[in-house]
């Protein structure tokens, strides 16, 4: 197991301004003016903008370029308005940098050259240094100058996702090869979880050293697995990475897909606040998260592509349900989808802003 002591210092004071921030405030679940509001994917997607600066260049090569990533990431933050920027990236990055073999391919997603099936596959997984990802460093530094009191949110793969990947090739709807190795070789299993465990880490850290406000961990595939297998295969590496790097203070967000069933196991892991998504509501995730969490969600993203007064009728819903928890930070329950009308977040946006005012 890698050694991942770092001196904290490293971090960078954040300005009061920036603590103060709805958001910050809203993970730290203290009383806020309004109910802050980001989206995630809100980095891409949906914005013209967005489509102009990638034209002709490959997704893991923009997320190599800083003054690119810096450009993309600010984007959505001067459109919408939102309370937080979240980094341009992608959970596949700290794979590449460590050599794995793979792409993202238009339409289809991360595909991997090799897929990990035996203990040989392991090797391409070595330690991550910071220097492999320098890039990465380079982008949030400049981005922390730009957003000036508006938080960034770093994040990584959890490693049951980015090994879901590894493992299938790609991307997969039922994660059959992924459970097999799971469930009958848990000592392969194991080692491969805590080689990813030690390079999220690492990927995180460097986020936070580099001025990064939150970070969050996606694992958008734990939802696939039971709940007894989620405790014994997954929680224990989860719960690894939050310790990490709780001693740099920054807020720890949690996320997944499909997890209503995972969401007590999620609270566990360490996370300061918890993301749900649509399939639950944010007063029953309240009740089986538990106390001394916040909440983030938690609208539907297909939503977004139904008249106004729907969309407001179904955040009112979300914004009355998540008075029930500590904080709550609005959010849509997944990414935004591809050909959503960016004018509709700005619109949802302002009115969460609205009607949540203090």
């Amino acid at each position: 197991m890698a050694d991942h002591r770092a001196d904290s210092t490293l971090a960078p004071a954040p300005s009061e301004a920036l603590r103060q921030s709805p958001f910050l405030r809203a993970c730290r679940r203290e009383a806020v003016d309004r109910t802050p509001v980001w989206f995630m994917r809100q980095a891409g997607r949906a914005l013209p903008e967005y489509l102009r600066v990638r034209e002709g260049v490959p997704m893991l090569e923009a997320c190599r370029r800083p003054e690119m990533v810096v450009e993309i990431t600010l984007q959505p933050v001067r459109r919408y308005g939102v309370d937080a920027a979240i980094l341009f990236s992608d959970i596949m990055v700290p794979l590449l940098a460590v050599g794995v073999d793979l792409d993202i391919k238009p339409g289809v997603g991360p595909v991997i050259a090799d897929p990990i099936r035996d203990k040989g596959g392991l090797s391409v997984l070595r330690p991550l240094e910071p220097g492999d990802v320098g890039y990465v460093a380079e982008s949030v530094r400049g981005l922390v100058g730009e957003l000036g009191a508006t938080p960034l949110i770093g994040f990584a793969g959890a490693p049951f996702t980015l090994a879901s990947y590894l493992v299938e090739g790609g991307p997969s709807k039922s994660h059959d090869r992924t459970k097999a190795l799971m469930y009958g070789e848990p000592e392969l299993w194991a080692e491969l979880m805590e080689r990813l465990t030690d390079i999220t880490i690492t990927f995180l850290r460097l986020q936070i050293e580099a001025g990064a406000s939150a970070v969050q961990l996606f694992d958008s595939w734990a939802g696939a697995v039971a709940p007894v297998d989620y405790r014994t295969s997954i929680l224990p590496y989860s719960r690894r990475i939050f310790d990490a790097v709780a001693e740099y203070g920054v807020p720890r967000i949690h996320f997944g897909v499909n997890t209503g069933e995972l969401l007590p196991m999620m609270g566990e892991a360490g996370a300061d606040v918890v993301g749900v998504d649509w399939r639950v509501p944010l007063d029953e995730a309240a009740r089986r998260v538990g106390p001394g969490k916040a909440l983030q969600g938690n609208l539907d993203p297909a939503t977004l592509f139904t008249p106004w007064e729907i969309v407001e009728r179904r955040a009112r819903r979300v914004l009355a349900k998540g008075q029930a928890a500590e904080g709550h930070i609005f959010n849509l329950g997944h990414g935004v989808h591809p050909g959503t009308d960016p004018d509709k977040l700005t619109r949802l946006t302002e009115f969460v802003h609205e009607l949540s005012a203090r």
